[in-house]
């Protein structure tokens, strides 16, 4: 086989264990996990190519929930139908919320971090060089020339300083590559630096010329009615063993919600879930959701299984007659099945649409610029989780329409920002893989919380 050939089509076992390894090392939240997968997918095994990539990561942008799981779930069906989209998506939940479970009970048994800090205070200040790695890499394949590079900044300012919600970024972006694509298409579609190596030169199992399961009525309807059922069967279920109004009730029509309007990533809604959670249903303290937040950045899989936690404690604290333990694990369960199974849907019933829309130049141009704009917006997410990594404190500066996150200075914390360096020489210097990186800070980490 040539170079540029593509190479042989994946098997289900094979694509079975790629997903498990991505599920396993995804760390790093939508940054990380879209650029662990770019890598495994795109460069390493050549599975589907950079342009199939990068347009089916702008429909996932354009959803409520976790984008990189939607993500999987895209390239999973585009391998290997609707098995393959099932495998791929809850093989990359799977792994983070057996630890979320995990550690939500220890917390409920013990109400208290420390053991946790102890291991995970280095891998949590490791994330944030794998975060900047992975913002760099997707840079370098979504900008590709001024325009691109424009829209990128501006969604940065415009959520950085200004606090714009994202979906209006989104559609201001969507908007202006529409409409710039219609009068001068090739200010999307080329100039700048491309990528290299075999992600651009190489042939794919998917590439441009891979068509899939066209759209149709009927095939809408059954994707609607299986998801949708499977989507409401849990609370048929909780309906009749134990009524209506109860908190298994509320936290399955709760979290359905959430999985409508949960645009821009889980920093998005914490602070509506937290208010709701603590203020209305009093399901938990403020101070428990900040450690149930901690708790669901060092865990593989999307930062959304926060939401897991949360469905955990209430679970715990209102089990309705059950062992607190199992009414814990029966309450995250109901929150994880209600965020993720609606993303199935999305997919399953967008998808076929989208992969259609991939010959319409204006639409091609108004999803290549909501990919520019992504490039801002995970921006935006990495400065975020560092300085809430890196100080101890971080507040707000408002004045007029300003409004942005400003740590206080005086909180420096140089262990985190030490074990952070250590890791960017791993990462950057040294070419450690993420899986090395990650075990090589938590160590250190764990010496320094000794020998501190």
């Amino acid at each position: 086989m040539n170079d540029n050939s593509p190479p042989a089509h994946p098997s289900f076992a094979q694509a079975l264990r790629v997903w498990a390894k991505i599920g396993v090392l995804s760390f790093g939240g939508p940054a990380g996990q879209i650029a662990l997968m770019h890598k495994e997918l795109v460069e390493d095994r050549r599975w589907i190519s950079e342009a199939r990539f990068l347009h089916a990561l702008n429909y996932c942008m354009l959803l409520p929930g976790p984008e990189a799981q939607q993500l999987a779930t895209y390239v999973g069906w585009l391998l290997h139908g609707w098995r393959g989209g099932v495998a791929a998506g809850v093989l990359f939940v799977l792994p983070g919320f057996a630890v979320i479970l995990a550690l939500a009970t220890g917390y409920a048994l013990f109400q208290q971090l420390d053991w946790v800090e102890s291991i995970f205070f280095g891998l949590k200040a490791a994330v944030l060089a794998v975060v900047i790695e992975a913002l760099l890499r997707v840079a370098r394949r979504a900008l590709k020339n001024a325009l691109s590079y424009g829209l990128a900044v501006g969604a940065f300012v415009a959520l950085f300083f200004f606090a714009v919600p994202f979906p209006v970024v989104v559609l201001v972006a969507g908007l202006t590559g529409y409409g710039v694509a219609k009068r001068r298409p090739d200010l999307l579609s080329g100039g700048g630096h491309k990528p290299s190596g075999a992600a651009q030169d190489a042939s794919a199992v998917i590439d441009d010329t891979s068509i899939h399961v066209s759209p149709s009525w009927g095939r809408a309807l059954a994707v609607t009615s299986i998801w949708g059922g499977l989507w409401i069967a849990p609370l048929l279920v909780v309906g009749m063993i134990w009524g209506w109004g109860n908190t298994f009730a509320d936290i399955f029509l709760f979290f359905s919600q959430m999985a409508v309007v949960t645009f821009g990533g889980a920093y998005a809604v914490l602070a509506y879930v937290a208010s709701e959670a603590v203020g209305t249903f009093g399901w938990l303290q403020a101070g428990e959701m900040l450690d149930g937040l901690a708790l669901a950045e060092t865990t593989p899989g999307p930062l959304v299984l926060v939401l897991s936690f949360v469905g955990y404690i209430a679970g715990f604290r209102s089990s309705l007659g059950l062992d607190p333990l199992w009414g814990g694990v029966l309450g995250a369960s109901l929150a994880t099945w209600v965020t993720f199974v609606p993303c199935f849907l999305w997919i399953f019933l967008g998808a076929p649409y989208i992969e259609r829309l991939r010959s319409n130049v204006a639409l091609a141009g108004a999803l290549a610029a909501i990919t520019a704009a992504v490039v801002g917006v995970i921006f935006n997410l990495a400065l975020w989780f560092a300085l809430h990594v890196i100080f101890d404190e971080v507040g707000r500066i408002e004045a007029s329409i300003i409004s942005m996150a400003w740590p206080v200075w005086g909180t420096l914390n140089w262990s985190a920002l030490a074990l952070t360096v250590l890791a960017a020489i791993s990462l950057f210097f040294l070419h450690w893989g993420v899986l090395r990186t990650l075990a090589l800070s938590a160590l250190a980490g764990l010496l320094l919380q000794l020998l501190v």
